[in-house]
């Protein structure tokens, strides 16, 4: 095998910034146990900041973005892992303090490594990525906390993003009355078509005021969103219900009270993919597989692009141009 490859490699000297594909060695690659041939990444919002100037991302240069990866075992120095075992890497310090996917050859540390379940293959797992798995820990968090189809309707705020699209797939297939919200007017149909039971505007979740406390709406909600958003969804929760909050993509600011707490015993759930301890990772990603997989992965695809093609694909995302999954193909 030869020890070049080709990766997507972001560089930053003084006030120069570049993206572009360059050949690299096994050499350049950091070190780990587990020497892995990628098939498959997917594109996620610290992806696209990890390829701008002033992304607060990167910590390094140069530097391989990809929080995700999926592939098949070149060699191993753990013996949980054997040449030609399928495997996927998500989180950590993945993309963010290690050369991460956009890479035809990437070293793991063993720890970090699910094996690839029965039931997915390497695409199916790189179209469920981050986002689904976050998804995945956010409707099993709900559930954790008595969440139940009989409880009433489930809010889904960024519907349309890779994270609420697959909550809303997830929670119908389970037999949950999804009301998802997105600001995207074309999109109606494609939500429908995941399964969400009805569509609102952002402007019936938030419509700029934050009211200490509202009417009673929904059972729970997943918020990929954060923000003032996130604390009027709090404020119209069911009593006893809870919120599943993974992103800040409206801010890191959260204006909310205490009353939806203490008042209405409304449960605020923090969810966390990236150290997400290994037993629930694999425990999500079996679940994937099986009960909750959704039957119409390939509609989450937006696109499916090459290395070459990532340069000009990233910024997309930060532009709010795209829904459900962008896919990365290396074989």
């Amino acid at each position: 095998m030869s020890d070049k490859f080709n990766a997507l490699v972001v560089n930053k000297q003084n006030e120069e910034f570049s993206v572009g594909v360059k050949e690299l060695t096994i050499q350049d690659l950091p070190e780990g146990e587990v020497l892995i041939r990628v098939h498959y990444s997917g594109i996620n919002y610290k992806d696209s900041l990890a390829a701008i100037p002033n992304g607060n991302i990167v910590q390094e240069y140069p530097f391989v973005p990809g929080i995700d990866l999926a592939g098949v075992v070149v060699s191993s120095d753990d013996p949980s892992f054997k040449e030609g075992d399928e495997v996927i890497a998500t989180s950590y310090e993945i993309g963010v303090s290690r050369f991460g996917g956009y890479s035809e050859l990437a070293r793991i540390k063993a720890e970090w490594l699910v094996p690839l379940p029965k039931g997915l293959s390497l695409k199916e797992a790189m179209i469920i990525g981050t986002a689904g798995f976050t998804a995945a820990l956010s409707v099993q968090r709900l559930e954790e906390n008595n969440l139940s189809p009989e409880n009433g309707k489930v809010l889904i705020t960024g519907a349309t993003g890779g994270v609420g699209s697959f909550a809303v797939s997830i929670l119908a297939s389970l037999g949950y009355q999804v009301e998802a919200s997105t600001g995207k007017e074309s999109e109606h149909d494609y939500l429908r078509g995941l399964g969400a039971d009805t569509i609102i505007s952002r402007d019936e979740v938030y419509d700029g005021k934050i009211r200490v406390i509202g009417k009673q709406k929904w059972a729970a909600a997943v918020d990929p969103v954060g923000g003032e958003p996130l604390a009027s969804v709090l404020s119209q929760i069911q009593y006893g219900g809870s919120v599943a909050v993974s992103g800040l993509t409206a801010g890191t600011n959260l204006p909310s009270t205490v009353f939806p707490f203490i008042l209405r015993g409304v449960n605020l759930l923090g969810i966390d993919s990236v150290y997400c301890p290994m037993k629930t990772r694999v425990k999500t990603w079996e679940r994937l597989a099986t009960d909750i997989k959704p039957a119409n992965l390939e509609e989450f695809v937006s696109q499916e692009v090459s290395l070459e093609q990532l340069p000009e694909v990233l910024p997309t995302l930060l532009k709010g141009q795209v829904r459900g999954r962008m896919l990365v193909k290396l074989v």
